[in-house]
């Protein structure tokens, strides 16, 4: 067996471990051909090893990327630390890690809250209180959510609540005199050999704790493994089993009536300390289709990131195509199947646009044309100011402009990497004439699970620009990427 990456994952085939290789393509298939599907990398994990591991193109292994909500089961783990190391216990009301806060916060059930409560989104509050948080009291989001009066006792209902996470992350930096990133990484992510995280931050230095994680998948993967060890690595106990066992086990019901939660089935199993459970096992789960799937019953761990419109049919074909494929005590030789999976997650790629790389006529018109936004739909980029069309020898290309930046685009057969002044950027281009008055080209933004789809139109010159899922954090587009300097703008009004 190879090494994967470094201090711990090897790599071994399927039929090794017991996995057909065939139940692997079809599930492939499956998330190919699903609508509003786009899957970005897969790495699957059985008996400790990596069975499984492919990244569409442009996507890489090495490529941190936009993790969303998988963030919390990452802040789960440092408030995890902190529960063996004796800084914090879950019974521990909230307001009793902020004194300087206790003479603000009057209302009973806010100074009910506890610790576990929090964790396990049931803080009280009927919805999401962090818009209303930011509004009221950006500087301190803290104090803005103990604020906020919870309409039921806690511990009684299930709401989803970033501002639960990121009063979370904000306990751990108290008690540990660290953020999440810095006590996750000499106790959790040097142990387990993860590679580099970065993490938004709010202006006072905390890590978000809910969001703003970029991490590569080989990360998430390993972390899904320390957990599926019971928290122990190469005979090493990094996290108790005590606190596996709690984070992975139903803390609160999440089959609720509120009409803004999640509907897929898997949403309706419970929810743990920043862990859903699942049909089969438990998970961390970020929008647009980043998963960590954790599954005991098949010592298996699933890593997956994407862009999907709808999360839950890719679970469905994990439950339906991908599982029956893993076998228990059974031998598997399939060893031409095993190559020939090989050979397909090697040469994985996202579908380019196959449109003309030259205008089918007017090709004068198009030259130098300069196409500018209009705006009529909430799915649009409203930073956008212009692009241009030149031509260029052999070739055409583009300069979109926003604001007072910049980023050049060259029309290929593939997708081809942009730049801004000459430096490469983390977004690639693709795109074409599909017919004669019209020019189509779609930018990836790889430090994030995000597309976007311009069109241009020679008629009128007229530039849409329209998300195929829209960010969760609007902002510029120069922004979109890995944040390694300075809290986020979008946080403030």
């Amino acid at each position: 067996m190879e090494s994967f990456g470094t201090n711990g994952l090897a790599t071994s085939s399927p039929s090794e471990e017991g996995v057909e290789a065939r139940g692997i393509e079809s599930f492939l298939d499956s998330l190919e051909s699903l609508p509003g599907v786009e899957a970005h990398s897969l790495m699957i994990l059985r008996h400790g090893s990596v069975i499984v591991a492919g990244w569409w193109w442009p996507y890489t292994t090495d490529q941190l990327q936009l993790l969303y909500s998988v963030s919390k089961s990452f802040t789960s783990t440092a408030l995890g630390l902190a529960v063996d190391d004796g800084l914090l216990d879950l019974d521990d009301p909230i307001v009793a890690h902020f004194p300087e806060l206790d003479d603000q916060i009057g209302d009973p059930r806010s100074r009910s809250m506890r610790i576990r409560h929090i964790a396990a989104m049931a803080s009280g509050h009927l919805e999401d209180t962090w818009p209303e948080v930011l509004a009221s009291d950006p500087e301190h989001p803290v104090l803005g959510f103990l604020r906020l009066q919870p309409e039921r006792d806690p511990g009684s209902i299930f709401r989803y609540n970033q501002s639960a996470s990121y009063t979370l992350a904000a306990i751990v930096q108290r008690v540990t005199g660290q953020s999440v990133t810095q006590y996750l990484r000499s106790r959790v992510l040097d142990p387990i050999g993860a590679g580099p995280i970065e993490w938004w931050g709010h202006p006072q230095g905390q890590d978000l704790g809910f969001s703003g994680l970029h991490a590569t998948t080989e990360t998430v993967a390993r972390l899904g493994q320390l957990y599926l060890n019971d928290g122990s690595w190469h005979g090493r106990q990094i996290l108790s089993s005590a606190w596996i066992e709690q984070a992975s086990r139903e803390q609160v019901g999440t089959d609720t009536d509120d009409p803004a939660a999640e509907t897929g089935a898997d949403s309706k199993l419970g929810y743990g300390y920043q862990f859903w459970k699942s049909s089969h096992g438990y998970r961390a789960d970020g929008a647009f289709g980043q998963f960590c799937l954790i599954l005991p019953e098949f010592d298996a761990v699933i890593a997956m990131t994407g862009q999907s419109t709808e999360t839950q049919p890719i679970l469905d074909a994990v439950w339906n195509e991908l599982l029956p494929s893993f076998k228990n005590g059974e031998v598997v030789e399939d060893f031409a199947g095993d190559r020939r999976l090989q050979e397909r997650m090697a040469s994985l790629a996202l579908v380019t646009s196959g449109a003309r790389l030259e205008p089918p006529r007017d090709a004068d018109n198009w030259a130098e044309a300069v196409f500018r936004p209009v705006l009529d739909s909430w799915l649009e980029q409203p930073t956008i100011e212009s692009l241009k069309v030149s031509p260029a020898a052999h070739e055409w290309n583009l300069v979109l402009t926003e604001r007072d930046w910049t980023l050049d685009m060259r029309l290929a057969n593939e997708w081809s990497r942009c730049y801004s002044n000459g430096v490469a950027q983390p977004i690639f281009c693709s795109g074409g004439w599909p017919d004669p008055r019209s020019l189509k080209i779609s930018l990836i933004f790889i430090e994030s699970p995000h597309r976007l789809d311009l069109t241009c139109t020679l008629d009128d010159r007229r530039l849409i620009a329209k998300w195929v899922t829209a960010p969760l954090h609007p902002g510029p587009l120069r922004d979109l990427r890995v944040r390694r300097r300075g809290p986020v703008t979008w946080l403030t009004p």
